[in-house]
């Protein structure tokens, strides 16, 4: 056995660790979190010399910072589902094998297409160009 590996062995070779904070910084940044809170983070790793996020690591540790709550966001009406979308499709009496994974717009457009069709009787539409004129040439 080695000399380097007697001395790991016994631990001679560690190197000793510094303490990242003393005391009174551990102090100070508690007392300042208590006056200042959340919005005094900047002003704590300032007055301590570290980053926030080290401070706030420190502070956590500590078991004295309280994350700000999140506000949540407003509930969204996103409308019907795919699979909504795609039942209804399969109520107007197509297929919708394939368009498992197409995209809410695309299926919503395919709909309004389709109703288009199924809704607007022949009767209904009107046509621009009367028939017997539409085979007539222009000389």
């Amino acid at each position: 056995m080695s000399l380097w590996n007697l001395k790991q062995l016994i631990g001679e070779n560690k190197m000793a660790k510094s303490a990242n904070y003393t005391s009174a910084m551990v102090a100070t940044a508690t007392e300042m979190y208590a006056e200042l809170g959340n919005d005094g983070m900047d002003a704590i790793a300032t007055a301590l010399v570290k980053s926030v996020r080290s401070v706030r690591a420190k502070l956590v540790r500590e078991g004295v910072y309280v994350a700000d709550t999140k506000e949540k966001a407003a509930p969204r009406d996103m409308g019907p589902t795919k699979g909504e979308l795609l039942e209804s499709l399969v109520g107007m009496g197509y297929d919708v094998d394939g368009l498992e994974g197409a995209t809410k717009p695309a299926i919503l457009r395919l709909i309004e297409l389709m109703e288009g069709v199924v809704t607007a009787p022949e009767s209904e539409v009107e046509s621009e160009v009367e028939p017997e004129k539409a085979f007539e040439p222009d000389f």
